[in-house]
């Protein structure tokens, strides 16, 4: 089992943390990683876009004219996709892009997104994040003493001091436990825990 060192919210030690290894050390494979992604990005697709077949169309019902001796080439219908105002041929409809992948496999590739950030020195715990009020300068000089740029921070209990203090920095993303997920991790090169959320992270991935 794994140690990490926890700190305050001015860097400085004052303790440590045990962390499982099945979750904190597991070997990356990217074709999981990948796998998990691509179902994430499926899901957010809305496909709403859609177009208007010859059965769609409103109208045309009516022979627009004599089959023959007008001169004029056949037609059956003024809502032909042929004709202005008609339908469209093997136009986009709507559908649902979301594909689900194995329970097993989802869970293996977040433990394997929190272990890329663990392994590769991305990952700081820390005791508590908390502030007495909503200010977003605090919360970017907190953000400054622990050298972060780029990162995720994973709280275990909501505080709506941070959220809001953090909610209008470029590049910062706080979430719960419940709430992370592969995309949001890979897409955060830093990564941040306090320790309530390292336990409910072990517990939910165990």
């Amino acid at each position: 089992m794994a140690n990490a060192k926890v700190y305050d919210q001015n860097r400085k030690e004052v303790g440590e943390i045990s962390l499982a290894d099945d979750i904190f050390q597991v070997e990356v494979r990217p074709e999981v990683l990948h796998l998990a992604v691509k179902s994430h990005l499926a899901k957010l697709r809305s496909g709403t876009v859609g177009v208007k077949t010859r059965g769609l169309v409103r109208g045309g019902g009516k022979k627009p004219w004599r089959q023959k001796g007008t001169g004029r080439a056949r037609a059956g219908s003024s809502r032909s996709p042929l004709w202005r105002s008609g339908a469209v041929i093997h136009g986009p409809q709507a559908r649902d892009y979301s594909f689900k992948i194995n329970k097993q496999i989802r869970k293996l590739a977040l433990k394997m997104a929190i272990s890329s950030r663990f392994t590769s020195e991305n990952m700081l715990v820390v005791n508590k994040l908390q502030f007495d009020e909503i200010k977003t300068k605090n919360f970017v000089a907190c953000k400054d003493t622990l050298g972060l740029k780029k990162a995720l921070i994973v709280v275990a209990e909501k505080d709506t001091n941070l959220a809001l203090s953090a909610r209008n920095v470029p590049g910062i993303l706080v979430l719960d436990p419940q709430s992370i997920n592969v995309y949001e991790i890979l897409k955060y090169p830093q990564m941040v825990l306090d320790q309530g959320a390292v336990l409910a992270l072990q517990e939910r991935l165990k």
